[in-house]
């Protein structure tokens, strides 16, 4: 199957980074290399860009697209880690950076990636298919309160507790194997009546809550966001597509806080905690457009929020 993926909101997020020819630039999640693509057309051949990525389909996938540039480079690795990655790369600041955290279309399309709840696929969900955990170990072996746990907190699922004693029956007679084993035992937790009055399959969240746990996706995200804004140079910016509200609701809130740090109480008439903003805000979000949607029902969800970096001095992120 050829790595495919549809760039959402692609204009309108390089549009944010207002790109600087001769500029150092990040894609930290590559996919398939539609916004590094563009990126690399507005740098006009010089600065460089680096685009970041735990998937080895799609870094090479990408770098196949990207071969004709020679300012562009690929790394393994995960976007959380980039202060790091490019510290290796001799790059300790940046002119902007933009982070996708959705799924990419090939990752969901892909049977044997177990990221869709359609089919049947092994329940794997890895975005790095190098590390250990998958999500067969997680609802094969995980005690049922941390299942729950899971279901609740990364995706508000209100079934949460049944699912998750619906899937320790299940697997006391038979280990879950496949993406369907799952959703059937979805399937038997939630009434029907329920299930066909919700927009959407069923197994959605359950699916959107073990692949977070999975691949680990928000709990280290905000310390990555100030990380982010940490290396961009006075005037970089940093844009952030989501796709869901818990992890949008992390971004406008570190987002909101760069922007305004101060901690001293609301009764004090002078600021002395000595905390300056980092950042502007770009913005309160913007959405895809209706004739995005109609053409790629994926992006329905979107929103896209940014930061510029001010000139002023850091006094921690």
């Amino acid at each position: 199957m050829q790595f495919s993926h549809v760039s959402v909101m692609l204009k309108e997020t390089v549009d944010l980074l207002n790109v600087r020819e001769g500029g150092i630039y990040v894609d930290g999640t590559l996919g398939g290399g539609g916004h590094s693509e563009e990126i690399l057309r507005r740098l006009g051949g010089g600065g460089h860009l680096y685009g970041i990525d735990r998937d080895d389909d799609a870094l090479a996938a990408a770098s196949a697209r990207l071969a004709g540039a020679g300012n562009f480079t690929a790394v393994k690795g995960n976007f959380h880690d980039v202060r790091e990655l490019l510290s290796e790369r001799g790059v300790t600041a940046i002119d902007g950076m933009t982070v996708d955290l959705g799924v990419s279309s090939w990752q969901l399309d892909a049977p044997e990636r177990g990221f869709s709840y359609h089919g049947e696929a092994p329940l794997d969900m890895r975005m790095d298919q190098r590390q250990p955990l998958t999500a067969a170990t997680i609802v094969n072996e995980w005690p049922q309160e941390e299942i729950a746990r899971i279901l609740r907190e990364n995706a508000e699922e209100k079934w949460a507790a049944r699912i998750a004693a619906i899937i320790c029956e299940h697997r006391e007679q038979k280990p879950l194997q496949t993406t369907a084993d799952l959703v059937r035992c979805v399937d038997a937790a939630i009434p029907k009546r329920v299930r066909m009055q919700e927009e959407g399959h069923s197994a959605r969240r359950t699916f959107q809550a073990l692949r977070i746990a999975v691949n680990d996706e928000l709990e280290p995200l905000s310390q990555a966001l100030c990380d982010m804004a940490r290396m961009l140079r006075p005037g970089g910016r940093l844009a952030v597509l989501t796709f869901h509200s818990l992890e949008d609701r992390i971004v406008k809130q570190t987002f909101r806080r760069l922007a305004n740090p101060c901690i001293c109480p609301p009764r004090i008439p002078v600021c002395v905690c000595g905390r300056i903003p980092q950042v502007r805000l770009l913005g309160g979000g913007q959405k895809p457009s209706k004739e995005e949607i109609a053409a790629n029902p994926r992006a329905h969800s979107a929103m896209l929020r940014g930061v510029e970096r001010l000139d002023a001095p850091e006094w921690r992120i």
